[in-house]
């Protein structure tokens, strides 16, 4: 009997040493790891649909985003500029400073990824100090009108 508890008590500490070692070799190879996550990426995104087009592309950084918003619809006015904004968990919220015919104009925008789709969100909105924004963020609708896919970026 008292081999069998010397014996099991070196197997258990022979396991928990394997253990502590196995931990160590793990926070190592942590701590020297380069880098996964990118912290300034591009995303590349575009609606082609009978003669409507819109294309969105943008830079991330950190949960900031910044890029270039185009929108060019059938009968009617092309307009395009800048987006800056955020990114909220799998949304999209950001500010879009437009030109078209002649014109400045800043409304708010918001899209949701699904998969490698951006899908636009739509609600009621209301001008604010000279910029459209959304009356409420929380009963925005997503998709069925423009839903962006993912695309190279050029």
């Amino acid at each position: 009997m008292k081999k069998s508890i010397i014996l099991f008590s070196a197997l258990a500490g022979l396991f928990s040493a394997c253990q502590t070692k196995t931990a160590e070799q793990t926070a190592d190879s942590l701590a020297t790891a380069p880098d996964t996550v990118n912290k300034n990426s591009k995303a590349c995104y575009a609606y082609i649909k009978n003669r409507d087009t819109v294309s969105l592309s943008y830079t991330i950084a950190g949960n900031a985003i910044a890029g270039q918003l185009s929108y060019n619809l059938f009968e009617k006015d092309k307009n395009s500029g800048t987006v800056a904004g955020v990114i909220k968990g799998d949304t999209i919220i950001a500010d879009y400073t437009a030109s078209g015919e002649g014109t400045t104009s800043v409304r708010q925008v918001a899209f949701l990824k699904k998969g490698d789709q951006l899908l636009e969100g739509y609600g009621d909105s209301e001008d604010k100090g000279g910029k459209t924004v959304f009356k409420n963020l929380q009963a925005l609708k997503f998709g069925g009108s423009i839903d962006l896919s993912a695309t190279d970026c050029k």
